[in-house]
């Protein structure tokens, strides 16, 4: 086996010819993997709807460590993939090294702003996603206390976090949040014990909807909620089939859309900064037959109209990342 798992978007194996190399584009899932039911699966939807609807190959790698990062791109870039796509700020310092080697290849960042002339950095308001959930979880909760679990602590999980509080002080300002981090390094991702400790933990200090923004580490905060009979919310992907009745509802962040506009574009894709959040698509929240039954038409009326007053401008959500503060808390 070669230093990382290699899994191509069809059956065919590196030896094709190099016409077609140079036709794929690629993605490099971050630590976590590809089926992490959160950020990365999400973005390996997008990659999936470009192949269903154009009939087109692409390359996936999953990498097993840090060290991966740089060597991946590389190898793609010497491929010929082009656009190569990564999800993830952690792969920015290896971006910033091979990006310049390469300047014919088109390359995406989701999650960071790496400034090269062939990058596409895709940044996401998940702050606005967040608000929407701290007002659902202030309507549902019945105990006046609701917790967020983030995973890795850095300024973007912060960010979800204060956007998350701003939305609960919203609707209701005497409520309790409980927050805690998973940890302080890259295996915070993937932590799904630790999730359940944190969870438990937080039930019982009262919390009875909690917000996981975690990857693979929400889901034993999911799981947990559901068996301990309170409320959790999802993240990145539409969750709610995980545990149906039990998960309120997930923020979606459409990475599955950043990498489906990415390998649409191909090697023709425009490089900068690229913006998603509420107004655009590239933020939203999650009803469907999983969770009609405890997203109450009270919950959905709330939500809707703070996601019309955040689209049009009067509610200004807070950005941590602006100026690393939340001033709600």
């Amino acid at each position: 086996m070669s230093f990382m798992k290699v899994m191509l978007g069809s059956a065919s194996v590196f030896a094709i010819t190099a016409t077609a190399v140079f036709a794929e584009p690629a993605i490099v899932y971050d630590l976590g993997g590809k089926f992490d039911k959160s950020f990365n699966e999400a973005a390996s939807h997008g990659a999936a709807k470009w192949k269903k609807e154009t009939g087109g190959n692409f390359r996936e790698i999953e990498m097993s460590s840090e060290a991966q990062r740089g060597q991946a791109l590389r190898r793609l870039a010497e491929k010929g993939n082009n656009p190569i796509v990564m999800t993830g700020f952690a792969f920015a310092s290896s971006l910033e090294k091979v990006a310049p080697d390469f300047p014919n290849t088109k390359f995406v960042i989701i999650d960071m702003v790496v400034n090269q002339p062939n990058v596409r950095s895709v940044v996401f308001k998940e702050q606005e996603g967040s608000y929407l959930m701290g007002v659902a979880a202030a309507k549902a909760s019945k105990s006046g206390t609701v917790g967020f679990i983030g995973g890795m602590d850095i300024p973007l999980i912060r960010k979800f976090a204060c956007g998350y509080v701003q939305g609960v002080k919203a609707t209701a300002p005497n409520d309790t949040v409980i927050q805690n981090m998973t940890g302080t390094t890259p295996a915070a991702w993937n932590d799904p014990v630790k999730g359940a400790e944190l969870t438990k933990a937080q039930i019982s200090q009262g919390a009875d909807v909690i917000y996981a923004a975690a990857g693979g580490t929400g889901v034993g905060v999911l799981q947990t909620a559901a068996d301990e009979g309170v409320y959790s919310i999802g993240v990145d992907s539409n969750q709610n089939y995980l545990h149906p009745g039990s998960v309120l509802t997930s923020m979606m962040k459409r990475v599955d859309v950043a990498v489906y506009n990415a390998f649409t574009e191909g090697a023709d894709l425009k490089t900068g900064f690229n913006v998603l959040g509420l107004a655009n698509g590239g933020i939203d929240y999650a009803l469907d037959d999983n969770n009609k039954g405890i997203f109450t038409a009270d919950i959905k009326a709330a939500v809707d109209d703070a996601k019309a007053k955040i689209i049009s401008g009067e509610i200004k959500v807070h950005d941590y990342m602006s100026d690393n503060s939340c001033p709600v808390e």
